[in-house]
C-alpha cells in the first residue's frame, strides 16, 4: 500500500470524524429575511426569526418578536428590537440599534474603522 493512499484515507476518516462531532447551531435562522433600503423609511416589521437587513440613511424602524440577526449599513440607521438572537452587525456611521432580549454577538465594523455607533441592550 502506498503512502499516499494511507494518508488520504486517514485524512477522510479525520474529516468524517470532525463532521460528526461538531455541535449543530442552537437555533436557525428561517427564510424571508426582512430588506429595508433607503433614505427616510419609517417601519414596523415582525421579525418572524429572520434576519433583518437595513441599508440606507435616516431609516427608522421597530422590530417586533425575536430576529434571529440585526444588520445596518449606511449611517444614521435606527432599529429598536424586541429580541436578537445571533447576532448585531453594523457598517457605516451614526448607526443605532437598541434590543430588548437576547444575547446576540455585537460586531462593530464602524468602530474598527474610528466610526460612532450605538449597539446596545436597553430596558423594558
Amino acid at each position: 500500500m502506498h503512502r499516499t493512499t494511507v494518508a488520504g484515507s486517514l485524512a477522510t476518516s479525520v474529516l468524517t470524524v470532525a463532521a460528526v462531532l461538531a455541535a449543530p447551531p442552537a437555533a436557525h435562522a428561517k427564510n424571508g429575511d426582512t430588506h429595508i433600503t433607503g433614505q427616510g423609511v419609517e417601519q414596523t416589521i415582525d421579525c418572524n426569526d429572520a434576519t433583518l437587513f437595513v441599508n440606507g440613511t435616516r431609516n427608522n424602524i421597530i422590530a417586533k418578536g425575536s430576529c434571529w440577526a440585526v444588520t445596518v449599513m449606511g449611517s444614521s440607521n435606527m432599529v429598536v428590537a424586541d429580541a436578537v438572537v445571533n447576532d448585531i452587525t453594523a457598517y457605516g456611521y451614526d448607526e443605532t440599534v437598541f434590543f430588548h432580549n437576547g444575547d446576540p454577538v455585537i460586531w462593530d465594523r464602524g468602530r474598527e474603522l474610528g466610526m460612532v455607533n450605538r449597539l446596545q441592550r436597553v430596558g423594558p
